[in-house]
């Protein structure tokens, strides 16, 4: 790394001068101890803590140092560096002075990128460089000192500002902040489905000694692996979201962002994020060594990471993250319509996926009739492989198409709410024998507020210049009904389903001037102050009804 050795000599003898007057233990004058308390008040900042993890927040392209004494009176004393790069890679060092000429040290992992230096080597520099690493991988430096030694550690980011997390113990004997990963780390891919996918992976020698402080936590999303859980938190902050520190290892109550879904089940607590490059999933599962994931899009590929979190400390250690892409999702079943027959389909709202009906033309003219019957539905018309038609529906719709003999019609449904949606389809090339009736221009029911009395209500509706019959039925109900009676309505339901006391009559009406073909109707026999939900059938030639948009009426009451 590049560095002004002036700047490294100066807090470097300043520092010596301080460690020695900390390890003298002859008593000291008061300007003696004065000066000493200045100068690490000074450094403090500087001086890397023994036995703590300490955040290090980095600026681009300027180096930040920290330094660290061995001190004297341990014979080989040892001590260990653990470096873990938060988002970008980051270049890192470890610089000793040369008054400590004999050390050792080792890298706990190797890489391409990381060079050593033996104690045999003697630089001509009042500094040597033991030990330098650049990517983003989480580092560890095992080292031995047998004098009295002062250390330094510089960092530097040439991509953009960023933070690491830095760890640094001489307490080799009282256990690992970090929890152990096994001899093999990798994750193993044992089942793949349309939306699911299953892993398993050995288990961590901390989880056997010291379970009920251990748990493994699984992050997924569709982008790629990462190599720490601060690396996989910083991605997920970047992309817009505030992401409250280890959510999900912790198990805290906080308040989650808009964009965030929490699941708990079956002792499972998944933390789903929605970010502008798709889900970003973070699953704990205690220690369990194999799970499945659920919910996933069929075709895609996912990358799996998983981390075995210290409960007591939440540090972390990555299992080496594997990928998988999930099934492709099998063609729908494809359902034949008949020519002039009536088939009702009930769509999934939870899935949402089409619902396929084909056709194959016997006349060059055809007419595809829709009922909307519950829901919203959206219809795709596709013919020879070409959308002709495209919309979403309600109530009753009608699409003439033109054609070729033995066109091939793709007729696809699908439920564009949450709750269950169903539709009632028909194809015919018989125009003449219409198999719904003729409609007016509204199916709406209006009443008139200054004709309610306390035990009638007058209502009207539309007609056609075709002569039809009109049933009219009426059913009492509660304040707090009236919502789920117009939304569980069934528009496609007979009136033969209905209590025959509900009933209140029918009639025969039309009228060749459309303006005119409107026709009023006084119930009577009511209750006063009362709640009544009023529905009209109107037939057709071929018997099916279609049912007007129900209209709830409250009695006077009083008179």
């Amino acid at each position: 790394l590049k560095m002004s050795w002036f700047w490294f000599y100066l807090p470097l003898h300043l520092l010596m001068a301080a460690c020695l007057c900390h390890s003298i233990k002859a008593p000291t004058t008061s300007s003696q101890q004065s000066f000493k308390t200045d100068l690490f008040n000074f450094y403090h900042s500087l001086i890397l803590a023994d036995g703590k993890e300490t955040t290090v927040h980095l600026l681009k392209d300027i180096p930040k140092r920290y330094y660290f004494v061995m001190e004297e009176g341990r014979a080989l004393a040892p001590f260990t560096i653990t470096v873990t790069p938060c988002d970008v890679p980051i270049e890192w060092s470890i610089l000793v002075h040369k008054a400590s000429a004999s050390f050792l040290g080792k890298a706990a992992q190797g890489d391409h990128d990381t060079q050593e230096v033996s104690k045999s080597q003697k630089a001509p520099s009042m500094v040597s460089t033991i030990f330098n690493y650049k990517g983003n991988s989480v580092e560890t430096y095992m080292g031995m000192s047998s004098h009295s030694a002062l250390y330094m550690l510089e960092f530097l980011s040439t991509e953009r500002d960023t933070h690491i997390t830095v760890y640094l113990t001489t307490d080799t004997t009282s256990g690992h902040l970090y929890p152990e990963l096994p001899m093999d780390p990798r994750i193993d891919v044992i089942g793949i489905g349309h939306t699911t996918v299953t892993l398993t992976w050995k288990h961590s020698p901390s989880v056997l000694q010291h379970r009920e402080n251990i748990q493994y936590c699984l992050l997924v999303n569709e982008k790629h692996n990462y190599k720490s859980l601060c690396a996989a938190e910083t991605a997920i902050r970047s992309s817009g979201m505030k992401l409250p520190p280890t959510l999900a290892l912790s198990l805290s109550p906080y308040l989650l962002e808009p964009q965030q879904v929490m699941i708990l089940s079956n002792s499972e607590l998944s933390i789903i994020n929605k970010v502008s490059s798709g889900e970003v999933r973070q699953i704990c599962m205690g220690t369990k060594n194999t799970y499945t994931v659920p919910n996933l899009s069929p075709s895609t590929q996912y990358y799996f990471d998983v981390f075995v979190v210290n409960l007591l400390t939440n540090a972390s250690a990555a299992y080496t993250g594997t990928f998988a892409r999930t099934l492709e999702e099998p063609e729908p079943k494809v359902m034949e319509l008949k020519d002039g027959k009536v088939i009702q389909v009930v769509l999934d709202g939870k899935n949402q996926k089409f619902y396929s009906l084909q056709y194959q033309a016997r006349h060059k003219k055809i007419q595809f009739t829709f009922q909307l019957c519950h829901g919203q539905v959206q219809v795709h018309i596709i013919k020879n492989g070409k959308t002709v038609a495209s919309e979403n529906i309600s109530g009753l719709r009608y699409f003439s198409l033109k054609g070729k003999l033995l066109d091939t019609y793709l007729v696809q449904l699908r439920s564009t709410e949450e709750s269950n949606s169903s539709v009632k389809v028909q194809v015919s090339s018989h125009f003449h024998k219409p198999l719904f009736p003729l409609l007016p221009e509204s199916l709406k029911i209006k009443s008139f507020s200054k004709l309610r009395t306390c035990n009638s209500v007058t209502i009207a509706w539309l007609g056609t210049q075709e002569e039809s019959k009109y049933c009219v039925y009426k059913k009492r109900i509660e304040d707090d009904q009236v919502w789920v009676e117009l939304q569980s309505a069934d528009r496609c339901s007979r009136p033969e389903s209905r209590h025959k006391s509900e009933k209140v009559l029918c009639k025969y009406f039309y009228d060749i001037n459309l303006q005119r073909a409107v026709t009023t109707e006084t119930i009577k026999g009511l209750d006063a102050g009362t709640l009544y939900l009023f529905d009209v059938y109107l037939f057709g030639p071929s018997g099916i009804p279609v049912r007007y948009h129900s209209k709830v009426v409250k009695t006077r009451k009083k008179c």
